[in-house]
């Protein structure tokens, strides 16, 4: 895989082993130029990260912070040599995400990424986990990918559907937060 955009653009990152859904370079390309206004300085958190290939981009674009999670230990020595590229701005947990999001220390953070694997049923709670958290806060933005076939409410408290983009069978929503 390689980075669609920014300072890092064309470096190569590496897969780590085990089920794995890269984001697709369209996909990032169009997610990342949505959000490029907002990404000059801003935090960022990977939820589901994989690779970390969507945290990485975004620091490439402007991004000044990445907090990773991902919960397979296999994805490990792979997601830490990827994460280097980030010269210290990143920051690794290896964790479910259900717990960082009740236990989590970092945040607010600007721009949330959710990329949960395609047979997780829990986006909804996740949304609602997300938005009683105080990892947003006015004004953040959160992603989630999901599948066509698993429709995501256009509010979940204080998150407010903006818009969604259709990428082949998947849907990319954006939430917005508002207090």
């Amino acid at each position: 895989m390689r980075i669609t955009g920014g300072f890092l653009k064309g470096r190569k990152i590496q897969c780590p082993p085990g089920e794995l859904r890269p984001a697709m370079d369209r996909m990032r390309e169009s997610v990342f130029s949505i959000l490029q206004s907002e990404l000059g300085g801003a935090s960022f958190l990977d939820l589901f990260c994989g690779s970390g290939i969507i945290g990485i981009e975004a620091y490439s674009r402007g991004a000044s912070t990445v907090v990773f999670v991902e919960k397979d230990p296999k994805k490990r020595s792979t997601l830490f040599q990827n994460v280097s590229l980030l010269e210290g701005k990143g920051i690794i947990h290896i964790m479910p995400v259900e717990r960082y999001l009740r236990f989590a220390k970092e945040g607010p953070f600007h721009l949330v990424f959710l990329d949960p694997p395609y047979p997780y049923r829990f986006r909804h709670d996740l949304l609602k986990q997300l938005n009683s958290s105080s990892l947003i806060n006015p004004d953040s933005l959160v992603l989630i990918h999901h599948p066509k076939e698993d429709p995501l409410p256009e509010e979940v408290g204080r998150l407010h559907l903006e818009q969604q983009r259709a990428y082949g069978r998947s849907i990319v929503s954006f939430y917005r937060a508002s207090f």
